[in-house]
């Protein structure tokens, strides 16, 4: 035991040294008689650096000590080097003392000990104990005897092979703790020799190393911890079968790998804690071996299958974190674990309903985590009836179903009741305003319907986050007892769709409200004074409404306000003066006129978003827009604005995102690019730029949007940009000329998806040598499943903003501009230039390519067979250039093609029949003379000789793309030229946003699926490329 105490030394001595001396003598234990009781007080000073009187301590029958416990003390003093004069100690406990600096040697002189524990997990001053001279060898070279040896929280600072050989003869050593003491690395066999270990902690130190295999020879191992210890390699099966071992805790080793073996029967584990590790594999049925089992925390790691059905048995259970593993199948029984308290199986892809789960069973629960599966049927209404739940937390699930009246809930202690983003429908349940201790309600993105009044939820006295956002709810704002107020103890209010059409009154003075979310409503008007005198506000998002104008001055010199997202509306007049504290400011799609003042600089000094896009400005940007420090995304795109672009916005090091498009900046493109420069976005697409591409530029070595299209832009390919990061290059309607160069010292493209350089003067063959790098074109064989994500710039972490780049594209014989850019999207168009040649066969390699234009050139020579290579392709544009031969055949096999212009080249020959080749209309074929078969009027000679061409699936192909789709639900927009944008959602917004947007893409392109991933410990919808 490490700190016992004896009451009958308490009532002898300490209990005045606790009164009158503010010592905590824990346990003092000899053969001491009352008349000592001056040498102990001498002790108590001598801990004061009074050293040259302490002979009395050790005259008297002190000598004969044998225990001695300070532990938990504040005596603010290095340990006295008198303690050698008490050389019958076999106990002695200095842990938490308040003790600091050099151990002394003196200590090593105590050859009786059998228990020493010196540890300290506070510093007083930041000074921690150490052991550097005498060091670890030296302290512990008399300890022939000892037992228990603790040391947390000691610096020792050395390493693998120096500690643990210092520990080599302590041969009588039961339990090792030294965590936290600065060790190094790697774990020395020699360690294996003090073979009755029964505790071994060195948690937090820098062991950075496998464990040795031969640490399953502990044959009386029965508490293991090594978590935070930066372990690698495979951790030894072994070990989990030792028949003593009950407690183990390797978590957050992040690069330790491992998986359960078969647990043996009669085991003895009740912790077993393997958290933030590379463990992977499936739980083993023969958990059920561990009867004693109470803690298991498995999350965060790499686990999956199925939960066994086995650890339903498991009946002395009281802790189960399963959370952000790959589990799937159904959730076994509980309930005969009556003693579980808490349950976190969130961020997996467990299925089926909860109600086999019978968790209204499990009385002693507090908290229910299951957020982030697949699970469905209905939610349990018993549920918050549970006497000591105080947590229920799932959201994100597929639960539907009518929420039902709760029952039984009058003494409920449920806190957080969290069931956003399910498919829930009907009213919420009145009775949710019996939930009295209820301080976080979360209802947003499901289905529920009707009116809810605020005399609901004013009821709720210690409700501090209400989200009810993104249903078919409206808000009654009138309230009945004007004295209770529905918000007075509110934080967050998220009302995001509720159909609103005016600011609830009950919000005036909430001084507490730091997050206020209104968008997507119908309020209009003006915003009112009184918002701006909400002192705690730090989020504010009033985007998408009708408001008109604002009262008074958004600026405020106390405002903790950080978000202001105001963009889609029908503000007008001159542009607001800028909140002082602000990070993010989204004035964007209002009717703004005015220039962007010159002082515009001076106001945030925090700013990191700033978009004032799709706005009516004028003038050009100031130059004291430079001045933003910390400034990560600029957009000014989409308004009037004219003249030279500063210099200083180009060598700013900090700017992520800067999109001028849609202006009439003129001039050279500034060339001070920084090194080291962290641009991922640069987008000036429809200026009046020209000049050379600046060589600067190759400084933004993680540019992944490159869009110069649409100016006058006057150079030769910039070969000189082969970054590894671009994914996306916009060179169309320019002046640029030559043939494309790629040279192997030029590096590669191996993310570029998206290539357009059309309506420029590039000539000479098709860069073939080139085409071979461009890997994100091509399936390879260990990503033939392929996760895709969007490309997007997360601009505020805590407000869950993200920046979303998009683009328009040629695709199917129109300009469509895709409000998000997925990392699927594959597109070449060098249309309209002077290329001469064949079609390279490193073409037919993009096997994930969906857009292919070549049109208006000169190229020669046949359509390779190996077209049918490209099977993901859907719109093909070979048209107005000189190619002949008879169409390929292969080109029939691809199913997915919707889009087709082979017109005025020189094919001949029979169109391929049998195919959905027939089903484009004439003008995909005309001005080929010597082309004939169906559609074209023209029949071929001899029909007797032609053979029908099936696909090789013999799927039917269905060439109707629905433009209400197309247009309505995708929200593309025709036009001309290619014009990279962005949209910013908040977190809620977004996701039921995309939501939305990813089911769309699945009915537009059918080569796509969705379904769950996670990143970051978080479950995402993505798209998945099937085949």
């Amino acid at each position: 035991m490490r700190t016992p105490y004896y009451p009958w030394l308490s009532i002898i001595f300490c209990y005045s040294f606790w009164i009158y001396h503010s010592v905590h003598f824990t346990a003092v234990s000899a053969q001491i008689v009352v008349e000592d009781q001056q040498s102990l007080l001498q002790l108590k000073n001598d801990l004061k650096f009074k050293y040259e009187k302490s002979r009395k301590l050790v005259t008297g029958t002190l000598a004969m000590m044998a225990r001695l416990n300070l532990a938990i003390n504040n005596f603010n003093s290095v340990i006295p080097s008198a303690f050698n004069k008490l050389n019958n100690l076999t106990y002695l406990n200095l842990s938490n003392a308040g003790f600091m600096g050099q151990i002394p040697i003196e200590i090593s002189q105590l050859t009786r000990l059998v228990t020493l524990d010196i540890s300290s997990i506070y510093y007083l001053n930041g000074i921690r104990l150490k052991l550097e001279n005498p060091n670890l060898g030296k302290l512990v070279q008399n300890f022939k005897g000892i037992r228990q040896l603790y040391m947390d929280g000691v610096s020792v600072t050395a390493q693998g092979k120096e500690w643990c050989n210092a520990l080599l003869h302590l041969q009588s050593l039961r339990e090792l703790s030294m965590s936290n003491c600065d060790l190094s690395g790697p774990l020395d066999l020699s360690l294996i020799s003090l073979k009755n270990l029964s505790l071994i902690r060195l948690n937090q130190n820098h062991l950075s190393s496998p464990i040795p295999e031969a640490f399953a020879n502990f044959s009386n191992l029965t508490t293991l911890g090594l978590s935070y210890c930066g372990l690698t390699g495979i951790f030894p099966q072994r070990i989990f079968q030792l028949a003593t071992l009950s407690e183990v805790d390797i978590s957050f080793n992040h690069n330790l790998n491992g998986s359960f073996p078969e647990f043996p029967l009669h085991g003895s584990l009740r912790t077993l804690i393997v958290s933030n590790t590379r463990f992977s594999g499936a739980i083993p049925a023969s958990i059920s071996n561990l009867k004693q089992l109470s803690k298991l925390d498995l999350s965060n790691c790499d686990f999956n299958r199925t939960l066994p059905s086995s650890m339903s048995t498991l009946r002395e259970l009281t802790y189960l974190q399963l959370s952000v593993n790959n589990f799937i199948g159904s959730i076994p029984s509980l309930n005969m674990s009556k003693n579980l308290i808490y349950l976190d199986l969130s961020y997996n892809y467990l299925t089926g309903s909860i109600a086999s789960v019978h968790l209204e069973d499990l009385r002693e629960l507090v908290q229910i985590d299951l957020q982030d599966n697949v699970l469905n049927g209905s939610i349990p209404s018993s549920l918050p009836a549970l006497p000591l739940l105080q947590s229920i937390r799932l959201s994100n699930n597929n639960f539907q179903g009518q929420l039902h009246e709760f029952s039984n809930i009058t003494s409920s202690k449920l806190e957080i009741l969290d069931l956003s983003s399910n498919t829930l429908e009907g009213p919420i349940p009145t009775s949710i305003s019996r939930l009295r201790s209820l301080s976080v309600l979360k209802l947003a993105s499901n289905k529920l319907n009707g009116t809810i009044k605020l005399d609901v939820i004013q009821k709720l006295e210690n409700l501090t986050t209400l989200d009810l956002s993104h249903n078919n709810l409206s808000i009654d704002t009138n309230i009945t007892d004007v004295h209770l107020n529905p918000f007075h103890k509110m934080r967050t209010v998220e009302l995001a769709s509720c159909n609103l059409i005016q600011f609830p009154i009950s919000l005036i003075n909430q001084s507490r409200i730091n997050t206020l979310d209104l968008s997507n409503n119908r309020i209009s008007g003006s915003i009112p004074m009184w918002i701006w005198q909400l002192d705690s506000l730090v989020q504010l998002n009033l985007s998408h409404n009708l408001l008109g104008k604002l009262e008074g001055p958004v600026q405020n010199n106390n405002s903790f306000l950080k978000v202001l997202d105001l963009h889609s509306n029908q503000l007008q007049g001159k542009l607001p003066i800028f909140p002082v504290q602000v990070a993010y400011l989204d004035y964007s799609s209002n009717n703004f006129s005015s220039i962007i003042p010159s002082e515009a600089g001076t106001y945030l000094s925090s700013i990191i978003f700033l978009s004032l896009s799709k706005n009516n400005l004028s003038g050009s940007i100031p130059q004291s827009l430079c001045n933003y420090s910390n400034l990560l995304v600029l957009d000014v795109s989409y308004n009037h604005l004219q003249g030279k672009i500063p210099e200083c916005l180009t060598e700013m090091a900090t700017l992520v995102v800067l999109n001028l498009q849609n202006n009439k900046f003129d001039g050279n493109i500034p060339d001070t690019f920084p090194v080291s420069c962290p641009l991922r976005t640069l987008d000036l697409n429809m200026n009046l730029l020209e000049g050379p591409i600046p060589k600067s530029l190759a400084n933004c070595a993680s540019l992944e949007v490159l869009d110069l299209g649409n100016n006058q832009v006057d150079d030769e390919f910039p070969n000189f940009l082969k970054t590894i990061s671009i994914r996306v290059m916009v060179l169309r309607g320019n002046k640029f000329h030559g043939p494309i160069r790629c040279n192997e010292t030029d590096g590669d493209w191996h993310m570029l998806q998206i290539v357009d350089l059309a309506s420029n003067n590039f000539s000479g063959s098709l860069p073939a040598k080139c085409f071979k790098t461009w890997k994100a074109m091509m399936f390879e064989e260990d990503h033939m499943v392929s996760n895709f994500n969007r490309i997007e710039s997360q601009v505020l972490k805590y407000a869950g903003i993200y920046y979303q780049d998009s683009v328009t594209l040629t695709s199917k014989g129109l300009q469509m501009e895709f409000i998000k850019i997925l990392t699927i999207f594959t597109s070449v168009d060098f249309s309209s230039n002077n290329f001469d040649g064949s079609i390279p066969e490193e073409i037919m390699n993009f096997t994930r390519l969906l857009v292919l234009n070549l049109s208006y050139n000169a190229l020669t020579g046949q359509i390779p067979s190996s077209i049918g290579n490209l099977i993901q392709l859907e719109s093909l544009d070979l048209s107005r250039n000189h190619l002949d031969g008879e169409i390929p055949t292969q080109l029939a096999s691809l199913t997915f093609l919707s889009y087709l212009n082979l017109s005025f080249n020189s094919f001949v020959g029979k169109i391929p029949t049998g195919t959905q080749l027939q089903s484009f209309e004439t003008a995909s074929f005309i001005g080929n003379v010597e082309l004939c078969g169906t559609p074209l009027i023209k029949k071929c000679p001899d029909p007797t000789d032609s053979k029908e061409v099936h696909t090789a699936s013999g799927a039917k192909f269905d060439f109707a793309v629905h433009c209400d789709i197309v247009s309505a639900e995708l929200g593309f927009i025709f036009g001309l030229g290619v014009v990279i944008g962005s949209l910013l959602f908040w977190n809620q917004w977004r996701q039921w946003y995309w939501k939305h947007v990813d089911f769309t893409l699945c009915r537009i392109f059918p080569q796509l699926n969705l379904e769950y991933e996670r990143r970051g410990g978080h479950s995402y919808q993505v798209l998945r490329w099937r085949h």
